[in-house]
């Protein structure tokens, strides 16, 4: 039973990571910038979101077989194989993750006034210095619920990462899929231990970021 939690909070740790990456930089140029085709990118990093998950899985697992254009590009050059390794299972997670952190990120950006951008700017800062001493840290509390968000929604993955990685016990086997898997063979002892942990670490979470953020608003005040 620990060997699926240690996997998820890898997976979804890496995920995270790649998530966070993208979707900070994404958000920033897409609302920043004057990036032509805007609304088309907008809505296909949103797509993953309300896609069902299977369909998303379908679409990856296209993408990364052996006769897709990524997962045969990398089994002919460099011997790797993807499909139904726990690679296959940070995919699919980073990509239905992605739009959360992408939308938070998107809405702090916005919320940032771009009076203080253009005061730095004024004074001889870089793009990149405004990035980092002003829009980035403004933008913060934004950019932490996004992280917290596409963390919760990575460990709780399971229909895209069923499709892509199956449920091979100690390789790709995650929480999500071992409860499935664990109440179609009636084990209802091991199905009820692993939804409560699911269940009472996303509590936690969850109310550790809006207990942060209430105290972050209310010391503003």
């Amino acid at each position: 039973m620990l060997e699926p939690i240690i996997l998820s909070l890898k997976i979804a740790s890496i995920a995270t990571i790649f998530s966070f990456l993208f979707g900070v930089s994404l958000a920033y140029l897409l609302n920043k910038k004057n990036i032509p085709g805007k609304n088309f990118w907008e809505t296909l990093l949103t797509l993953p979101m309300i896609l069902p998950p299977s369909v998303t899985g379908y679409f990856l697992l296209i993408l990364l077989g052996k006769r897709g254009p990524i997962g045969s590009t990398l089994l002919e050059l460099f011997d790797i194989k993807i499909i139904f390794t726990w690679y296959a299972a940070v995919i699919a997670a980073c990509v239905v993750s992605l739009p959360l952190m992408y939308q938070n990120a998107k809405a702090a950006f916005i919320s940032v006034d771009p009076v203080y951008e253009k005061a730095a700017r004024t004074l001889g800062s870089s793009e990149w210095k405004v990035f980092w001493t002003i829009t980035f840290p403004l933008a913060w509390p934004g950019v932490i619920s996004g992280i917290v968000l596409s963390f919760c929604r990575a460990v709780g993955e399971f229909g895209a990462t069923l499709m892509v990685a199956g449920n091979i016990p100690g390789k790709t086997q995650t929480v999500p899929t071992a409860i499935y898997y664990a109440v179609e063979n009636g084990d209802n002892t091991e199905a009820n231990v692993l939804v409560l942990i699911m269940t009472v670490f996303s509590f936690v979470l969850i109310l550790t970021l809006n207990r942060w953020l209430e105290k972050r608003n209310y010391m503003g005040k």
